[in-house]
């Protein structure tokens, strides 16, 4: 079979391997979408994000796949051969609190696929039973693709800071994860104001459904959020950009009691406690991916609400051209990559 590789920083290669056998309790996946995600990027620049193995330079990436069950592997029961699944990337202990509790990603001992173990961008992948997420009819590959990260993550985040059709929320960061939550928002009838400094993504945003967008190198965003908020500031903001000024544009955008959800990855921030939440009782919420019990909440709301994620998909390539994928999303001018197989 053909699997992407990073061998070394800035380096895709593309190389022919055995298909891997699933072992007792895995199925074997034959792939039909998988999409790069920035995280793949880190990999790509040399950084590391997640605890990896030793030998990760042979590791395949890719955490966002969907595709369907080729193989079973001994004792599975609950996916069916040519199941249509998407995959949830997180394998976990199955035992701690919190996987008991249904928090999968703060298991002590979470591994992501494409990290720690090999990943989707490949013509197959084995991965536990019990990470297959069946995808509702209507539901195409593409879609599932992009609703194992894009979708599942902003809907979380969406939830947790209350949206509904009396809410105005602030998406700060038009990439592939901001747009998507421009979907999703619109999706829970929330009013959308979106923030970035580039002019093709904020675009892009009215088109998906944003009422207002702001680049903030050419306006105060804080002063013309709470302009367009009565002057009291909007109920929520989600932060999917990362670095200092994002986070604190979405403290500071919010009004008295207003929510934030923190998507974005940040080493580093420089916030003003008295301010942004002593006075103002504001609540940061960390969202990072999502719960596997939460897939048929989150695909059927996709499905019912007509969300159209392949709206941010506006790049595809066959596996044989990851080294080409790479370096364009790594461009900055793209939305999602999306690697399709036939």
């Amino acid at each position: 079979m053909t699997a992407a590789k990073i061998p070394a920083k800035g380096t895709v290669k593309v190389v022919e391997e055995p298909i891997p056998q699933p072992k007792k309790g895995e199925v074997l996946i034959k792939m039909k979408a998988s999409a790069l995600c920035r995280s793949d990027l880190h990999r790509y620049h040399g950084v590391q994000i997640f605890e990896e193995t030793e030998d990760e330079k042979n590791i395949t990436p890719g955490h966002e796949p969907c595709g369907i069950v080729e193989q079973l592997g001994e004792g599975v029961s609950k996916v069916k051969k040519g199941e249509r699944v998407a995959i949830y990337l997180g394998l976990t202990c199955g035992t701690c609190p919190d996987c008991l509790r249904g928090d999968l990603v703060l298991c002590p001992e979470f591994k992501c696929i494409g990290f720690a173990v090999n990943g989707a961008h490949a013509d197959y992948m084995t991965i536990p039973e019990e990470n297959c997420l069946p995808l509702p009819e209507g539901m195409d590959f593409i879609t599932g693709a992009l609703a194992t990260d894009v979708g599942g993550t902003l809907y979380t985040a969406c939830k947790r800071v209350g949206l509904n059709g009396t809410k105005t929320v602030v998406i700060i960061g038009c990439g592939p994860m901001g747009s998507g939550g421009i979907l999703i928002a619109r999706g829970f009838g929330a009013r959308v104001i979106a923030v970035d400094m580039d002019e093709e993504r904020l675009k892009l945003a009215l088109e998906l459904g944003a009422e207002h967008v702001i680049n903030p190198q050419k306006t105060d965003a804080v002063k013309k959020i709470k302009e367009l908020c009565g002057g009291r500031g909007a109920d929520a903001a989600i932060v999917t950009a990362g670095g200092n000024t994002p986070l604190n544009t979405a403290l500071n955008c919010v009004r008295p009691r207003g929510q934030v959800a923190l998507i974005a990855e940040s080493n580093n921030a420089t916030i003003d406690p008295s301010n942004q939440f002593v006075r103002t009782l504001i609540e940061l919420k960390g969202c990072w991916y999502f719960n596997r019990s939460d897939w048929e909440e989150i695909s059927r709301f996709i499905v019912d609400r007509k969300i159209c994620l392949k709206k941010i998909s506006s790049d595809t390539f066959p596996i044989s051209e990851a080294a080409k994928a790479f370096p364009l999303f790594d461009s900055g001018k793209t939305q999602k990559v999306v690697f399709l197989w036939d």
